[in-house]
């Protein structure tokens, strides 16, 4: 019986991604997709990651904004996401694009990206403490978080993102919120041992 439940919940996780797959492509028929990705500084050589990429709507665009020297990090939590991401690197040749399932996310070194880019996607991360954890570990010092979610009101991201206490708001564009990642101060440990000795 578990057996069958695990399997309908996958049948019913995979039309939901199709699904979803069938809206964008409705959506960007009649909408430029990458007018979003044009509010955000990236620049040539910057690695990326494109949190929650789903079928990879913007990732032909960003390999082509980071350049070879450059780096873009597809991840999804679905294996159809990286399944349709891999069939369009091959189809468009995009060398510095790298599909990664979210259980793989430990390969990107803490300090190794410049921007995270999570457009629509905020409302559905169930731990989100521990992900805006994972996004401060992993983003190099003024790092900087873009998040758009027509889901959720402007209050909600603020909230969710500042609550955190990993990032202060820096900046809002047209349709992204722009956060910078929040700089703590590592306490040294020789001034604290030399104030005991005082």
């Amino acid at each position: 019986m578990k057996k069958l439940i695990k399997k309908m919940s996958i049948l019913k996780s995979n039309l939901h991604f199709e699904i979803m797959t069938i809206h964008y492509k409705f959506c960007d028929f009649f909408i430029d997709r990458n007018k979003i990705i044009k509010e955000i500084e990236i620049k040539y050589g910057f690695c990326v990651l494109d949190f929650g990429c789903g079928p990879g709507r913007y990732i032909t665009f960003l390999s082509k904004m980071v350049g070879d020297k450059g780096k873009v990090y597809a991840l999804d939590i679905h294996p159809l996401a990286i399944k349709k991401v891999k069939k369009l690197i091959l189809k468009k040749g995009l060398k510095n694009v790298k599909p990664l399932l979210l259980d793989d996310k430990a390969e990107l070194q803490n300090n190794s990206i410049d921007v995270i880019i999570l457009f629509d996607v905020l409302h559905e991360i169930e731990n989100l403490e521990k992900v805006l954890k994972d996004f401060y570990r992993i983003l190099k010092v003024n790092g900087v978080l873009y998040v758009s979610d027509h889901h959720l009101k402007e209050k909600e991201i603020f909230s969710k993102i500042i609550n955190s206490g990993f990032f202060k708001f820096f900046g809002k564009s047209k349709k992204t919120y722009n956060f910078l990642k929040e700089i703590r101060e590592k306490k040294n440990k020789n001034v604290l041992r030399c104030l005991k000795e005082l």
